[in-house]
């Protein structure tokens, strides 16, 4: 079971990996397209949006189909969706495709709760850490690989590379992964309204829903807003400089199997896990505020949000899943829609900020934002 466990993080980080590669290309893909790196900025939020919709129409099947078809018959399709990405001929297809891209990137959504179901209730808070370690490290090394490969060959080369490596895991999925007996009896239609029927009957389902999709909202925010802070002066970073600032994040992701880990315990110490996120995510951007020309905040910063947002994201996880051992994946449904639809309006939100007030007010901005997430981690006592 642990190699399977360390594959199945390989997976999720290499295929979650997909929405996050356009983060650094922005100058590059704004420059082919002869658009403002502002609109550049858009396929990020279409490709959360897309990720998002995935979660809500393709996720809930692992339900009630086999999920192991179900994750190679998804990566497949994502495959394709990258190599014509490589080829688009206008912004406009570009974005169409990125949201295609995210739309069938949701594989690690469906790993998790197939991981879930393989340990027993005392193992599952430190398997989960170990999925979410290298879903994080896909999410930030993607954004260093990505700024190197678009600066040393392009943008469109980036996309070929993620589609032959996503062929390999493909490959071998085949062979490792586990099958599995679904256990639910109805039909597709139900089990969508089923969703709605849990997120009425489970409070705390609604609030670690919430306090999960303002979490990402507030990373997804710093990460885009980030590219136009950096490009712009006194520093005027290129793609490889900036891509290499994701390799901080690596830091949430050593330490996802630790909180996972303490995460296992009783519902007052996952919920202690959720506070002390908070308050990382804050001085985090408390430190962002001073910035200025001072990279040293900026690096100790980034180091707080991502370790923070790893804290809330798996204590969250860990009490969805204790709620109702059968109904995993809708839960994960509820609790991942929100959390990229989270994503994708902190993206726009941190992009209209930015341009609003500048870093400053974007820094404000987002702290009240982690503020009001404090409330809705209150309401799960």
């Amino acid at each position: 079971m642990r190699n399977l466990t360390l594959f199945m993080s390989i997976c999720c980080g290499l295929t979650v990996a997909n929405l996050y590669y356009c983060q650094p290309l922005l100058p590059l893909i704004a420059h082919d397209f002869g658009v403002s790196e502002t609109m550049a900025g858009s396929i990020t939020y279409i490709t959360q949006l897309g990720y998002a919709a995935g979660l809500l129409f393709f996720v809930p099947l692992g339900d009630l189909f086999e999920r192991k078809q179900q994750i190679v018959v998804t990566t497949t399709i994502s495959i394709v969706a990258l190599l014509t990405a490589a080829f688009a001929k206008s912004f406009l297809l570009l974005q169409i495709l990125c949201f295609l891209i995210g739309l069938f990137s949701v594989v690690p959504q469906l790993i998790i709760p197939l991981a879930a179901t393989l340990v027993s209730n005392e193992k599952r808070g430190k398997t989960i850490g170990v999925l979410m370690g290298g879903l994080l490290i896909g999410i930030v090394s993607s954004r260093s690989l990505s700024g190197y490969v678009g600066h040393v060959l392009g943008w469109r080369q980036m996309y070929f590379i993620a589609a032959t490596m996503c062929f390999i895991l493909v490959l071998i999925m085949r062979k490792t992964f586990p099958k599995n007996t679904p256990t639910y009896t109805g039909n597709y239609r139900d089990l969508l309204l089923s969703i709605f029927n849990y997120v009425k009957t489970y409070p705390l389902l609604r609030t670690a829903t919430i306090s999960g999709a303002i979490s990402f909202a507030c990373l997804s925010a710093f990460w885009v807003t980030m590219v136009l802070l950096l490009t712009d002066k006194p520093f005027e970073f290129n793609t490889v400089e900036i891509g290499l600032f994701g390799l901080i994040g690596a830091s949430g992701a050593l330490a996802a199997p630790l909180i996972g880990k303490r995460s296992s315990g009783n519902n007052t110490t996952v919920r202690k896990i959720s506070l002390f996120g908070l308050l990382l995510q804050l001085l985090g951007y408390i430190g962002f505020y001073f910035t200025n020309n001072h990279i040293f905040l900026l690096i100790v910063g980034i180091i707080l949000i991502d370790i923070g947002h790893q804290a809330l994201q798996i204590s969250n996880q860990t009490l969805i899943y204790s709620l109702n051992p059968d109904a995993r994946n809708r839960f994960n449904t509820v609790f991942m829609t929100a959390t990229f639809l989270g994503g994708a309006l902190g993206s726009a939100m941190g992009i209209c900020l930015f341009l609003i007030g500048g870093w400053e007010v974007f820094c404000v901005g987002i702290s009240l934002l982690i503020l009001i997430n404090a409330y809705f981690n209150w309401l799960k006592r």
